[in-house]
């Protein structure tokens, strides 16, 4: 059988330490290189992942503690946008303009001759409505409606007020012409629908 020659055979025995050292040092650098650092630098980029995921679940958290407070703002800001959409509202809804404008008038005991709704002119992000009305009744009458007008909820401005004396003078004593103005909210088109 062949014996395995190292070459330190007759050396003192600090010789062979030294060797045993210097291979193990080469074999702990080689392991450090291709096998410990690549996991090092691995955890370390796992850790910024864990921090980063941590952080995130900290503003998630965060955020959901804000939840309850935003929930309660969107509310907020409904009922804010119903009151506005009784301002300025979305459609033309004649058929409750006219029965409000016919109800003042029998109230003021006016007659009503003409209510006629105008086309629509379109502005920025809403429409004018003109509204030509003509009615018969009296002065006092005629300013106890229009105090009236201004209480309702929506937007009616009077324009082009004509009053002559009534043709036919009994218990009416004036005929009033004027355009009832109006507004409706234009909704915005949404982008992808453009």
């Amino acid at each position: 059988m062949a014996e395995f020659q190292t070459g330190l055979e007759g050396k003192p025995w600090y010789v062979g330490v030294l060797v045993g050292l210097v291979i193990a040092g080469l074999g702990y650098a080689g392991l450090h290189q291709f096998k410990l650092k690549p996991q090092k630098a691995e955890l370390q980029r796992q850790e910024n992942v864990l921090a980063e995921l941590q952080r995130k679940i900290q503003a998630g958290r965060a955020a959901q503690a804000k939840l309850p407070r935003f929930r309660e703002e969107a509310r907020q800001l409904e009922l804010q946008l119903d009151q506005l959409l009784d301002i300025l509202p979305s459609r033309r809804n004649t058929q409750e303009l006219l029965r409000r404008i016919r109800s003042l008038t029998e109230q003021g005991d006016f007659n009503l001759l003409r209510f006629t709704p105008g086309r629509q002119i379109d502005r920025d992000f809403y429409s004018e409505w003109p509204i030509t009305i003509s009615l018969q009744g009296t002065y006092h009458n005629l300013a106890l409606m229009f105090d009236r007008v201004s209480r309702f909820s929506r937007i009616i401005n009077v324009e082009g007020l004509k009053i002559d004396t009534a043709r036919n003078p009994g218990r009416h004593s004036i005929s009033a012409s004027f355009r009832a103005k109006t507004f409706i909210y234009k909704k915005p088109e949404l982008e992808g629908a453009q």
